[in-house]
């Protein structure tokens, strides 16, 4: 087994991460942490229905995913934001990617090419988001331990997967089928680190700021 595959198969796995530790500390999370644990799950639902309905072309629920992380995160991030112009700016920028998914499935890339311009959508539109959230949680007044925030963790996955990975999506095409397998182990190995800040995140207690 090569290491690609072998990373392939770890991401899989890891997948199920957040799930379970989600799944372990329920009673404890709040409705954003419930949200994102809703995410996690629909996010292993392409690779655990590949095998169970032998779809051989999963590019479709991809680009169903992409999607479907644009509404989920526009719905996180307006919550945690406190000043209403974030909120309205969130709310934008999610409208605004979702409708060039949207129009990407239909007019650009087609259901059943890789997204490359859906990933790149998602991760334009989140990489900032994941930054502003991290300057609102250190410029606030009041003293928290941030290392116990689980949205800390989740923000940071976020952060990480879409900032490494943002330059791949864009030159996903450009990229010769022979090196794919290359480029894409540093995506296996982001993705596996995602989600053990997931993971992290959704076995946090809430804390209370003093």
């Amino acid at each position: 087994m090569s290491v690609a595959v072998l990373l392939v198969n770890i991401t899989v796995a890891s997948n199920f991460f957040p799930v379970l530790a989600a799944a372990y500390n329920y009673r404890r999370l709040d409705s954003v942490m419930k949200l994102m644990a809703l995410f996690c799950l629909v996010s292993v639902l392409p690779d655990a229905a590949s095998p169970i309905f032998k779809v051989h072309n999963s590019l479709p629920l991809m680009h169903l995913f992409d999607l479907l992380a644009v509404i989920f995160f526009t719905m996180i991030y307006c919550k945690v934001f406190y000043k209403p112009v974030l909120k309205t700016i969130t709310l934008i920028l999610g409208g605004v990617s979702a409708s060039v998914m949207i129009g990407n499935v239909f007019f650009i890339e087609g259901p059943f090419v890789y997204p490359s311009i859906s990933n790149t959508v998602l991760s334009l539109f989140l990489v900032p988001l994941s930054l502003i959230y991290f300057y609102q949680l250190l410029s606030r007044q009041e003293f928290v331990h941030i290392e116990k925030q689980a949205l800390f963790w989740i923000n940071a996955g976020v952060l990480f997967y879409y900032a490494v990975n943002i330059f791949l999506f864009m030159l996903y095409t450009r990229i010769n089928s022979a090196e794919r397998n290359d480029y894409y182990m540093l995506q296996s190995v982001t993705n596996i680190i995602a989600n053990l800040l997931f993971s992290v995140g959704l076995l946090c207690k809430p804390q209370k700021t003093t």
